[in-house]
């Protein structure tokens, strides 16, 4: 789920985490301080005269108080926020991402959804994925501990203890993130939707996919 009209950004220069973006922007000093290491309570433009302008989200689903009450391992919100920003995220069902459609502060903006092609993805991003069996930008209700064992590798991600103990395969793991970026995320792109609030308009589809192949 990506700002409403970044597919053309992302064909270009791929999916960037926060602090790829700001990287590639050459945002410093207390603006990225501001964006990077601190809860965002609205939303960020960034430009640039080489590059489109872009929009980094909020974390209102955040808060401070809260993370000081979930955080492990002595992290401190600060360090939390800049684990994120370092992040770029997937959903891996389509029931998490109808709820984050339909959450007060994005039903009513549009948006662009990517759909991926999971096994690409993972072939090409292996050594820098990471799975998270919480939402990690979120503490409303019961905010879940977390720490830096959060995210953790493929290899070293306990499934069957998940599975086992959400009693769902589906809902072992909530979260894959990549470390970084995509940097050719078009490479592994299967269908691109606009979503108006009400429905999800296929603006681009890679050619030969199944049409059954949506976000929602």
């Amino acid at each position: 789920m990506a700002e409403a009209g970044s597919w053309p950004s992302i064909q270009e220069h791929g999916l960037e985490s926060t602090s790829a973006l700001l990287d590639r922007y050459q945002v410093g000093g207390a603006t990225r301080f501001a964006i990077e290491s601190q809860r965002r309570t609205a939303c960020f433009r960034l430009t640039h005269p080489r590059f489109p302008d872009v929009v980094i989200r909020d974390q209102k689903p955040m808060s401070d108080a809260a993370l000081e009450k979930c955080l492990l391992d002595g992290l401190t919100p600060v360090a939390w926020y800049r684990m994120l920003n370092e992040r770029c995220f997937f959903w891996l069902s389509r029931d998490r991402l109808r709820t984050l459609l339909s959450a007060r502060a994005y039903r009513g903006r549009p948006q662009t959804l990517l759909t991926l092609t999971t096994r690409s993805l993972v072939e090409a991003y292996a050594a820098m994925i990471e799975l998270s069996p919480i939402n990690s930008g979120s503490t409303i209700m019961k905010p879940q501990p977390r720490g830096r064992e959060t995210f953790l590798s493929i290899a070293d991600y306990d499934f069957v203890a998940w599975r086992n103990k959400r009693r769902n395969a589906t809902k072992a793991v909530v979260e894959l993130v990549v470390r970084n970026a995509v940097s050719d995320a078009r490479d592994h792109v299967v269908a691109v939707h606009e979503w108006t609030g009400a429905e999800a308009v296929e603006v681009w589809r890679r050619a030969g996919t199944d049409a059954l192949e949506a976000p929602v």
